[in-house]
């Protein structure tokens, strides 16, 4: 079988397709056909090197899929032949509070990845997705679904009434702006394009703030607000936003860090408006399968869609890691097998 993988060093001069014997389950495992993979943030960073992956081996790449069960393990039962899968991103984080063990068994590092025709996994660490959904739509659920949804319901208890800033117009944004309109919440989106602003806005979207213009973009979302400050931030750009988010916050309000697009490290952090405003910082590290099982439920039963900017056949599978880094995406990107 076709598999993408990184060895000996890191970029995407050290990406490569690769072939491999096709895995056979064991006890309480399960063989999936892959049928599309989505990318993240964290794709690039294995990739980089920021996670410091054990490159010893060569690592099969991605962490997002969907497939079809085509074989099953002995004792396995949770599946069927046929049935259309995801696996969970931390494999043995099912419910409950994740622990430092758990950190040990997610998807594309440190073990092997799902951009493969066939992957093995335990019948555990896998999910049903909804019917409706298209390959390319399902794939993007694991990660870029399941933080949003933890973020925004699980934590973030967001409610009718209240006010959501997200950030850009990545996976995890959009679900969290199609999460939060499903709890009736008005949001406000900050992008660098009017253009990706508009496609929010068709998504639901109340308002945008286009932070090119205005780069004291918390100052607009405190005069939207009336000079009250948002409710709940979804913050991916870590270093070079969180001191705005914290100025944009209500008293008392929560900021769920779910990215570190401008880096892992802040510089000049602002105590004192931390403080002023009670803020309730929470880190987002995807969630358990029990969330990824509700945030299905909901999307079933409202029929959401999740935003897909780009699929790329199999073969282009390095070009979809370069225009992914590329940056001018709205939305998922997808590859197909």
């Amino acid at each position: 079988m076709k598999v993408i993988q990184i060895q000996g060093g890191y970029g995407l001069t050290h990406v490569k397709q690769a072939e491999r014997q096709i895995p056979v389950p064991g006890p309480n495992e399960v063989l999936i056909k892959v049928r599309a993979v989505s990318l993240n943030s964290r794709d690039l960073g294995v990739i980089g090197g920021f996670y410091q992956p054990d490159l010893s081996n060569p690592l099969v790449l991605t962490s997002d899929a969907v497939g079809e069960v085509v074989a099953l393990g002995a004792q396995a039962s949770r599946f069927s032949i046929g049935q259309r899968v995801s696996g969970i991103f931390t494999q043995s984080w099912i419910s409950g509070e994740a622990t430092q063990a758990n950190w040990s068994s997610t998807l594309g590092s440190p073990l092997d990845g799902m951009l493969a025709e066939y992957v093995v996994l335990p019948e555990q660490g896998l999910v049903h997705v909804p019917d409706y959904l298209t390959d390319e739509e399902a794939a993007t659920l694991p990660c870029a679904g399941v933080t949003a949804w933890h973020a925004i319901i699980e934590e973030g208890n967001v409610k009718a009434g209240d006010t959501v800033v997200v950030q850009g117009t990545g996976g995890v944004s959009l679900f969290a702006l199609q999460f939060a309109k499903l709890q009736g919440a008005s949001v406000i989106v900050t992008s660098s394009s009017d253009e990706k602003l508009e496609k929010a806005r068709q998504l639901g979207a109340d308002f945008g703030i286009n932070y090119r213009v205005q780069p004291e973009w918390e100052e607009e979302v405190l005069k939207l607000t009336e000079g009250r400050g948002a409710d709940h931030i979804i913050d991916v750009g870590g270093a070079a936003t969180l001191n705005q988010s914290i100025a944009a916050l209500r008293v008392g309000g929560r900021i769920s860090i779910v990215g570190l697009l401008s880096g892992g490290s802040v510089e000049g952090f602002h105590v004192v408006p931390a403080i002023l405003r009670r803020a309730r910082l929470q880190a987002i590290n995807v969630g358990s399968r029990e969330m990824f099982e509700s945030m299905n439920r909901a999307i079933k039963n409202h029929k959401l869609r999740p935003a897909i900017d780009r699929v790329f056949p199999f073969e282009q599978a390095i070009d979809a890691f370069k225009y992914f880094e590329n940056g001018s995406y709205f939305g998922k990107i997808c590859i197909t097998l």
